[in-house]
């Protein structure tokens, strides 16, 4: 086993994350952030920023960031590793090439990244790597010396993530009226991506239907389901479902949605429902929107209980997974032999993101994987 607080070579982790508005007045332009180069116009902008509006223009995002931040470098000098933690984020304050700059020049050579996605795809990774590599440019052409940055591997079946949402869901079944409790059927969601994505999502050996997107949620819905039954002793039928869905309404997405499953369940006589955001490191604007504001309004129309059960957020056994994720990569740099801690099915994911893996529309410069420019 390698030494638990030996992280070299590398001297920086980068907490890599989406990014959200913190007011009002930062809604549309973080939009903007979001959609440029799609030619999408400001008022329709402005319709779809009225979800942030009804929670004061505010993403949670940011906040979930800072706590995530916290428990991370407590984690960290708690069990005595010495490795200082950034943040940055694609699309908001504190923007990621700004993060890399501070990075540069308080001396980091190498850095590891985290993405706050769990899952293999294209939004979920590849598209953080084409950012990494756009920032990488951008210091490239200011004259600095580049850092070599890695990527942890996707950690969807790690102990760390699937516990605290083991958790959350024992503590919704729990929390619904005892009279409907053991028939509760559990909604594992996850976001929304059109087919074709799926299709290609993961290394190009996992294409095919639904490809690694679909595959590796699965496999987590059923890992939780499993120790789900195994420590309440009842067995609930469960479905993974997507929201969050946009984008042109003739483009095929996964299906189905969650509130046409909920409208679905509640036909079928299915008597009460938990939700289970397994698709989502926290509990940010498309958690709070999506599930605890459109799909909560749905089953109340349906006269139908429901809950929806946490994200992981900054549960301290998911920080304590990433530390040991960052010593098992550093020993990996270093040549030794490790086991990768992974549950369910599928095993481990790979340590480098091979060419070919979750590839966008048009071909983009990608660091931290096989095919990266900046070796």
């Amino acid at each position: 086993m390698p030494d638990a607080r030996d992280v070299s070579p590398y001297d920086a982790l980068l907490l890599l994350s989406f990014g959200g508005p913190e007011g009002p007045d930062d809604v549309v332009p973080f939009l903007e952030n979001v959609t440029r180069g799609r030619g999408i116009p400001k008022e329709r902008l402005k319709e779809v920023g009225q979800h942030y509006f009804l929670f004061g223009g505010v993403s949670p995002i940011n906040d979930q960031n800072r706590a995530l931040l916290y428990a991370l470098r407590k984690d960290f000098a708690d069990h005595g590793l010495d490795l200082p933690v950034y943040w940055g984020n694609r699309n908001w304050a504190p923007y990621l090439t700004d993060t890399l700059r501070e990075m540069v020049r308080d001396g980091r050579r190498r850095i590891l990244v985290l993405a706050t996605s769990a899952y293999a795809s294209y939004s979920g990774c590849r598209q953080y790597r084409e950012n990494l590599a756009d920032s990488l440019a951008a210091l490239e052409t200011e004259g600095l010396e580049l850092p070599k940055i890695d990527k942890l591997r996707h950690y969807f079946n790690h102990p760390g993530f699937l516990e605290p949402m083991i958790d959350g869901v024992i503590r919704s079944l729990a929390e619904l009226p005892e009279n409907v409790r053991d028939g509760a059927h559990i909604a594992f969601s996850t976001h929304s991506i059109p087919t074709a994505s799926a299709d290609t999502s993961g290394p190009v050996g996992d294409h095919g239907d639904g490809g690694a997107y679909v595959r590796q949620h699965l496999d987590v819905a059923q890992l939780i389901a499993d120790a789900v039954r195994e420590r309440t002793g009842v067995d609930h039928p469960w479905q993974l479902v997507y929201q969050s869905r946009s984008g042109a309404p003739h483009i095929p997405w996964l299906e189905p949605d969650i509130c046409d499953h909920l409208q679905e369940r509640h036909a079928a006589g299915v008597p009460a429902v938990v939700i289970a955001p397994i698709g989502f490191v926290s509990d940010h604007m498309e958690v709070l929107y999506d599930l605890d504001t459109e799909a909560k309004a749905k089953a109340e129309e349906l006269g139908l209980p429901m809950r929806r059960s946490a994200t992981v957020g900054a549960d301290p056994r998911f920080a304590a997974a990433i530390r040991e994720l960052v010593v098992e990569r550093a020993a990996v740099e270093r040549g030794q032999q490790v086991t990768p801690c992974a549950l369910g099915a599928l095993g481990p994911s790979h340590h480098l993101c091979p060419a070919g893996c979750c590839p966008a529309r048009a071909p983009r410069p990608a660091a931290a994987g096989a095919d990266s420019p900046y070796a």
